[in-house]
């Protein structure tokens, strides 16, 4: 039996179609780019995340010498939320990078976390994937790894 996947999301020309509180949001991502490690790939990345609380945390790529030992953006701060904001639910997250021609999209491993991370704090986060003009916006991660891998 053949079945379909589908989903809607919203597509932004630019970010001053944003209401102020995302446009906060993705500045904080594009500012994080400048914090990123990354002599490697030179793809540096920065991520944001707007708690419940209304507080902003910020994360960036890092690379290292020892493959794969490095973390992405989005890794860094979820992984930086867990374990010092858990009580503080994530309700947005931007994802930026530079260069920044094209959107910003969450790799594979990635995804599976910001699933899990909505998973955790039994809400869904709304994830807004950055270009330099355009805006990609996702209501839930799910919608981005439709498949998850649960235990």
């Amino acid at each position: 039996m053949k079945e379909q996947f589908g989903f809607e999301y919203t597509r932004h020309e630019c970010a001053q179609e944003l209401p102020a509180p995302d446009r906060e949001l993705v500045e904080a991502a594009r500012e994080a780019t400048r914090k990123a490690h990354a002599p490697y790939s030179n793809f540096h990345v920065g991520a944001a995340a707007r708690l419940k609380s209304g507080r902003i945390l910020t994360g960036s790529n890092i690379e290292s010498e020892v493959y794969p030992a490095g973390l992405c953006a989005e890794r860094t701060l979820l992984f930086h939320h867990a374990a010092c904001h858990a009580d503080d639910p994530i309700e947005a997250l931007a994802i930026a990078s530079v260069p920044d021609e094209r959107e910003c999209y969450p790799c594979g491993q990635c995804r599976q976390v910001l699933v899990d991370s909505e998973r955790r704090q039994k809400s869904p986060m709304r994830i807004l994937m950055c270009g330099r003009e355009t805006i990609t916006e996702v209501d839930s991660a799910e919608r981005l790894l439709p498949f998850t891998f649960i235990l």
